[in-house]
């Protein structure tokens, strides 16, 4: 038997803003709003939240890991993991993006892996690139 890991959506967005706006874009929840959904988040180990989602309802989180202006990690629903790392990139910030845990034999899965990979490319991330750019 060979270990294969799930399938997971891998996103690489630069973001014209030094990596404490981007962290705050992360990690605030009135920012947070603004570019994706309303939620609970703080950037602390252990802290659980509820992220509102469209379409989806209240969905359960918790973080799992958080090093200012360098990593964090949260838990998305019961199986998913978020894992966004900022790298310090020129004036600016590469967010590197990982969405894991999907299971493709479940079609509810299967279909938001298909929708997921385009929505966070196409429209999440650069949503956050413009909130983390405006910041002051």
């Amino acid at each position: 038997m060979h270990d294969v890991r799930p399938p997971s959506i891998s996103v690489d967005q630069f973001i014209p803003a030094p990596p404490a706006k981007v962290w705050r874009s992360l990690t605030e929840p009135e920012l947070l709003a603004r570019w994706w959904a309303p939620g609970d988040i703080r950037p602390v180990v252990g802290h659980r939240f509820h992220l509102q989602m469209p379409g989806w309802g209240s969905v359960p989180c918790e973080v799992l890991e958080a090093e200012p202006y360098e990593r964090l990690v949260y838990t998305f629903n019961t199986t998913w993991t978020l894992t966004w790392r900022l790298v310090a990139e020129g004036r600016g910030t590469r967010l590197l993006l990982e969405h894991s845990g999907f299971d493709l034999e479940d079609q509810h899965d299967r279909n938001a892996f298909e929708r997921m990979g385009r929505g966070w490319r196409s429209t999440v991330l650069p949503r956050l690139a413009d909130v983390a750019a405006e910041l002051t």
